[in-house]
Order: C-alpha cells, then structure tokens, then sequence
C-alpha cells in the first residue's frame, strides 16, 4: 500500500486530507475528523437518520444480504483486522469482484467508533432509505401481506420480517409505525433479511383502504378474536394484521371484510410477544398453504 496527500474540496481550506490507496485503488481513512465518518455516526441517531435520510448497517452478513438484494450503498467501511471467518471471507471475495463499490478501509480504533456497540465485525455500510409507495406494490391470487401497526421496538420489528422472509410473505406494511423500519437495531434484529422483504409506512386507514379496494381478506389478531388462528382459512389472498406491544390493533382494523382472530392463551398472560405471534399466525398460513 502507498499514501498520498490530496486536497479535498469538502475539506476545510488550508487543510489537508490523508487518503491511503491500495493496488485496486481503494480509498482509505485514517482521520476521525473526516466528514463521512462524522456523518455516519450521526446516524446512529433517529433525528440523524431522518435529517440525512440514510441509515447505517452493522455487519458481514447484513452488509452483504442488502447488496445481494440490489440496494445502492453510499459507503462501505471496513476493517481487515476484524474481518474472520468464513463468512467474512466469501464476503471479502464479493467486495473484490465489485471495484465500483465505494469502500473505504478504516483502522480498528476508527472501526469500532462507527459500529455498534462492541459488536465491530469489520464491515459497516451506509445507504438512502428506498422509496417505496404502497399503491405500487402488485398482488396475485396468492398473496401473502403482513401489517403491523404501531410497532415500537426496533427487535420487534426485525424479528418480524425475519418470519415474513423465511415463510415468503409478499411484503410487510408497517402502518402508524412508531420507530423508523430501518433503525439499525431493527436490521441487526432482522439478519439483514429486511433487504429481502418489500416494505411499506402508510397510515392504518390507507393501509386498510388498499387492501379492501384490492379485495384483500384481512385476518386482525386481537385478544378479544371471535376465531381461532387454527380454524380460519388463509389458503387465498390475505393479510395478517398485528398490533403493537402494548395495545394491540386499533379500532381501524374492525369492521366488514375483517375477521378476528385470536391465539389460544392457558397461562395467565393474555397475550404473546408480538414477533412470537406473528411467527405462530405465519407458519399456520404456510402450512394449510401446503
């Protein structure tokens, strides 16, 4: 590796920027000061992520899912003294193959100032949150929808639409979401499968409008549900609709065109995790699906 000295025009006048190039001519950066790095960690933040319209993501194999699933990256980070293991390494061969990636190799120390907490596994990357309208999503005589409403914990939400990805769902809506889908606990907590599953923020009342103007039958789990998860037919088109931790389903999702379901409790809790329930719900689908 050989270094050189440039002037950047982002950079301050007068000052100088160190960039460390290898022999494919990849950028490297060893100032804490440097504005990407700044940047990027502003977005560890919900208002960073909001004013810059961005998000980070942590990780070999979550990095890799959302470039496998087509999204465009701002900055790859990487650090090779934390890069081991097999997954890294086919991770590493991935990057190599792709020289129009915009990569950029950081130091251990510069590494774990980005990464989350002290789980630094030598790859971190930074994209635009996708644009994405509800009204543009297609369905087919076999659709499988899930909406969650209200949602609040980012784990939750990654644990959903790590069982939307893994039973094939359609696509998730989140509707009346109260935390930004690709908060980066949320990716970690999805496996990087987030990338893999189309996903869209509406409101309840628009989300409900779509899916009955498409004829869509809309299951809504709720506690005070008149069926049994097991007794109702999802063999067609439909949508399973959960709500959030602490309240459940709103009343936008009662009504015509809606059927109330409910998981069998034995215990003294009235209700399971929300995550957990979707799982239960989703895997009964599939399996009258055949």
């Amino acid at each position: 590796m050989w270094s050189r000295i440039i002037e950047r025009s982002d950079v301050p006048l007068g000052q100088s920027l160190e960039i460390v190039l290898d022999k494919n001519m990849r950028q490297s950066i060893t100032s804490s000061t440097n504005p990407k790095i700044k940047a990027a960690s502003k977005l560890r933040t919900r208002r960073g992520r909001k004013d810059q319209q961005r998000t980070i993501i942590d990780g070999v194999r979550e990095v890799h899912r959302a470039g496998q699933s087509g999204f465009a990256f701002e900055e790859i980070y990487l650090c090779e003294e934390l890069l081991t293991g097999e997954e890294a390494a086919d991770f590493g061969k991935w990057i190599e193959a792709r020289p129009e990636l915009p990569v950029f190799d950081l130091p251990k120390e510069m590494m774990e100032k980005i990464a989350f907490g002290n789980r630094a596994e030598g790859a971190v990357a930074v994209i635009s949150y996708p644009e994405r309208a509800l009204t543009e999503f297609q369905t087919t005589p076999t659709s499988l929808i899930v909406v969650v409403e209200g949602i609040e914990k980012p784990g939750n939400v990654g644990a959903i639409l790590r069982t939307a990805d893994a039973v094939g769902a359609d696509c998730v809506i989140s509707a009346d979401g109260r935390t930004d889908l690709f908060n980066p606990n949320a990716i970690r907590a999805s496996l990087g499968t987030i990338f893999s599953v189309p996903i869209y923020e509406t409101t309840s009342q628009l989300a409900k409008q779509f899916l009955r103007e498409r004829e869509i039958q809309i299951f809504a789990a709720r506690v005070d549900g008149s069926c049994s998860y097991l007794e109702a037919n999802y063999t067609g088109v439909c949508a399973i609709a959960l709500g959030s931790e602490a309240d459940g389903l709103s009343d936008q999702w009662t009504g015509d065109g809606i059927q109330k379901i409910h998981l069998p409790m034995r215990g003294i809790a009235d209700s399971l995790n929300v995550s957990t329930a979707a799982a239960a719900l989703l895997y009964e689908v599939i399996r009258q699906r055949g």
